[in-house]
Formats: C-alpha cells, structure tokens, sequence
C-alpha cells in the first residue's frame, strides 16, 4: 500500500470533457503541482453523494486559496459516469477523473471488493500530493467517512 512520503505510481487516468476524452497519465497531470485527490467507492451512491463530493465542492475556493492546484476525486467507475455525476454535483472547480479497469486504485493498493456491492471499488482516502509525493494520506476504516473528509483535509494544510 502506498505510504506517506512515497511517488504517485504511473497510471492513466480517464476524463470525459466537452473536447471528448481525455486520458491522463498521473505523474505528469501531478507533476509540479499541489494536489488534493480523494477516493469514493462509487459515484451517485449515498455517502459519497451526499456528503463526500459536496464537501470538496464547497470548500474549492478554500482550498485553491491555500495553494492546492487541483482537487481531483477518482472513483472505479467509467469517465462517463463520472462526469454526469460531476454535472449532478456542480463540481465544475474539481476534476472527476474515472479509474474504469482500477489500474491506479491496484497501484495504490487501496482496492476493496464490495462483492454484490458493485465488485473491485475504491477505499474512501484522502491524500495531499506534493509534486507527485503522498505528504498525506488519509485512509477511512471500513463503513466509515471522517478522515476523508474536505473539512480534515483543508485544516492539513
């Protein structure tokens, strides 16, 4: 599992925009950049809908105003997914960025199996990323959301 002080493992990314898809590989979208990344089981589903995501969207402007450069929130789900959740959510000032294959989640070792759930999905975590280096990572307990959460990650900073 990936620690603190530890590289972003090279990865593609995937995002749906209006100029059509876009594939992103990690290191370089994260290279020379402050970076808040957080994880959701699934988009559109309960917590992360309710409180996860809107969380992030309305502390943007707090978090840019402390430096970060982006907020990017990944989920195992495809970029479609993503960026109709995204719309749902007016999270216009973050990246929704899709883990469709959980290639980068795998990487991290952050990977759950939810069996009916929905199958391999993401742990809910929470990392601030320094020029592609973890100088934090929150990782929640199972059916748990306070580590993770916008409000810990801004006080971090």
């Amino acid at each position: 599992m990936i620690e603190q002080g530890q590289k972003i493992p090279n990865a593609i990314l995937s995002q749906l925009t209006a100029e059509g898809m876009k594939n992103h590989l990690v290191t370089e979208l994260f290279a020379s950049k402050k970076v808040v990344l957080f994880a959701v089981p699934g988009a559109f589903t309960p917590t992360c809908s309710t409180a996860h995501l809107p969380g992030y969207v309305a502390l943007a402007d707090q978090f840019k105003a402390k430096g970060v450069d982006l907020i990017v929130c990944v989920s195992v789900n495809d970029a479609f997914v993503m960026k109709a959740w995204g719309e749902t959510q007016n999270a216009s000032e973050l990246m929704m960025l899709a883990d469709g294959d959980a290639s980068f989640t795998k990487s991290l070792g952050l990977e759950i199996d939810t069996a009916g759930f929905g199958g391999l999905r993401s742990q809910r975590y929470a990392m601030i990323i320094d020029d592609g280096v973890v100088s934090l990572l929150n990782i929640e307990a199972p059916k748990e959301f306070a580590a993770s959460k916008a409000e810990v990650l801004l006080a971090a900073l």
